[in-house]
């Protein structure tokens, strides 16, 4: 089954971020972030989208990986 993964970790890492000055910068609660994060998330607002895209100067495709479920 594959799932759809948010590149946070990867992209964070790039850049030297670390979630609790994304999540202060962007408004976001670190309890919801984590979850992204984690991949633990059944939908994914416009609005956050947009909001990560712009904050990173990302592109929507940056931000997410069909992946395979590994069991």
């Amino acid at each position: 089954m594959k799932y759809l993964h948010l590149r946070l970790e990867e992209l964070l890492a790039e850049r030297n971020l670390t979630k609790k000055k994304v999540c202060s910068a962007l408004d976001i609660e670190r309890t919801n972030f984590n979850r992204y994060y984690r991949d633990e998330f059944q939908r994914i607002g416009a609005k956050l989208i947009l909001k990560l895209c712009d904050y990173f100067d990302w592109e929507v495709g940056d931000l997410f990986e069909i992946r395979d479920e590994t069991i």
